[in-house]
């Protein structure tokens, strides 16, 4: 985990929050590079469970909702956590954290786990961010920052029917921040105060059979892990028992990881009845019920004249920071080179790494090889996110764009000046092919996109 927390820095992935003046814990900014991989990740998502899906839309809603909406959906009263705090160094702790349950901050009944100093009786403690809307904070209206994006489709569902005619079942899907006051904080990126969500609601009747389409989303959520590069064998189904489920689901699943600290969750999946519509529509008075007009459901019932429902929801979710986590733990390698030399490479899917391609001279001194190399920049920038590196020996150059996920590497010689071809090398290979530089476009085409390429454009060395 230490390897990987420097390489992120180093390389300019995730950056700590505030650092020029002290840091602020729980806190990051992602870097270049990690903007990039973060931007990729949300594109994937969004095709895979939006624009690929003809029973599915998007919506982005706000972060700022009216506190009215936080009474309704249960968070004001039921997002609390009973907290003792250190008399001595002011810390909190939740009782199960105090009573050794987790395997980290174990103490003995009334200890502090940091220091040893003593604890309060428990008191409990909100874990929404608070804020004030108006420019005199005593007038303003107290609202809070979101601690999901999910109530924003419940209480914009009728606007979403009305617009887009969508029938049952269907779905909407979103991407955003959210925000909560989380206690127990750590692992990196892992669990931080400010983290963005990928999120569904998918609407279905209540006649529907919830147990087959819940287990058909599960299934189509193992194949976004196919295609992110996440192994199967680290992704664990971890059935919820009631006991420990939110007061709203009948049924969850968490889809654990294995990070490098240990097996913990990635991705959840939860059967939400229609709690969420259901609370809603009575707090704000609007008719939140889906007609049927044929009073046709999934299972291919029908009764004539229709029917009104509070639609049902099944809502598959996903944390943006923990799949770049995820992401980072399965794609570090520390591997031999050609040379016996230890190499750091992160073997990150193509269809997210940063930069797809490098394009550098042999020499950076060499002004036709330059020359020749940044043409070859200009053309292929037009279509994938490329780097140009110039800096230092073409070992080193290597090793660079190894070590942040470069998947192929473009290297201009002196042979290039002649035979109009240039050496592309493979990132989790290190295999060189020789390949013209009129056929680089079919080349990328096929190795980044799956396209066939014509037999004309390779040159093998």
């Amino acid at each position: 985990m230490e390897k990987i927390v420097s390489l992120c820095k180093r390389r300019g992935f995730v950056y700590p929050g505030s650092e020029i003046y002290g840091g602020l814990a729980n806190t990051y900014s992602y870097g270049p590079l990690g903007a990039q991989l973060k931007n990729n990740i949300k594109h994937v998502w969004w095709k895979y469970f939006v624009e690929d899906r003809e029973d599915m839309v998007g919506l982005d809603g706000g972060i700022l909702l009216s506190p009215k909406v936080w009474e309704a959906s249960g968070h004001i009263q039921n997002f609390k956590d009973p907290l003792a705090e250190c008399k001595k160094c002011h810390h909190r702790f939740r009782e199960d954290l105090i009573e050794g349950n987790p395997p980290s901050h174990k103490a003995s009944a009334g200890k502090c786990p940091d220091c040893g100093g003593a604890l309060t009786e428990p008191k409990m403690f909100s874990g929404l961010f608070k804020t004030v809307i108006g420019p005199v904070e005593e007038e303003g209206i107290v609202t809070y920052l979101r601690p999901e994006t999910a109530q924003a489709i419940f209480i914009d569902f009728k606007n979403i029917l009305n617009s887009t005619s969508k029938k049952l079942p269907f779905g909407v899907g979103q991407i955003g921040k959210a925000f909560r006051n989380e206690i127990t904080t750590g692992n990196f990126i892992f669990r931080t105060f400010e983290f963005e969500q990928m999120e569904i609601e998918y609407f279905i009747s209540p006649d529907d059979n919830w147990k087959k389409i819940f287990e058909t989303w599960v299934d189509y959520m193992h194949g976004f892990a196919e295609i992110i590069g996440l192994s199967r064998k680290k992704l664990h189904d971890v059935e919820i028992p009631e006991k420990e489920r939110a007061f709203y689901s009948k049924r969850t699943i968490d889809m654990e990881y294995d990070f490098p600290f240990g097996q913990s969750e990635l991705w959840a999946i939860a059967y939400r009845t229609d709690y969420d519509l259901k609370r809603h529509q009575e707090a704000s008075g609007e008719n939140l019920e889906y007609f049927d007009e044929k009073g046709k459901s999934a299972k291919g019932g029908s009764a004539s004249g229709g029917k009104k429902f509070i639609p049902h929801v099944i809502e598959p979710s996903f944390g943006v920071d923990r799949i770049i986590l995820a992401i980072l733990s399965e794609a570090y390698h520390e591997e031999k080179d050609e040379k016996g030399e230890t190499r750091i490479v992160l073997k990150i899917q193509p269809n997210l790494a940063p930069y797809k391609i490098a394009v550098c001279p042999l020499l950076a001194n060499k002004e036709k090889l330059v020359k020749q190399a940044r043409e070859i920049y200009d053309l292929l920038r037009k279509k994938y996110y490329c780097a140009w590196d110039d800096r230092g020996n073409i070992g080193k150059r290597y090793r660079s764009q190894d070590e942040i996920g470069t998947p192929y590497f473009i290297t201009v010689d002196f042979e290039t000046l002649d035979d109009k071809a240039v050496t592309v090398r493979d990132r989790d290979t290190m295999k060189q092919d020789r390949i013209k530089i009129e056929g680089l476009i079919d080349y990328f085409s096929q190795k980044l996109e799956g396209i066939p390429i014509s037999s004309k454009s390779l040159d093998l060395v």
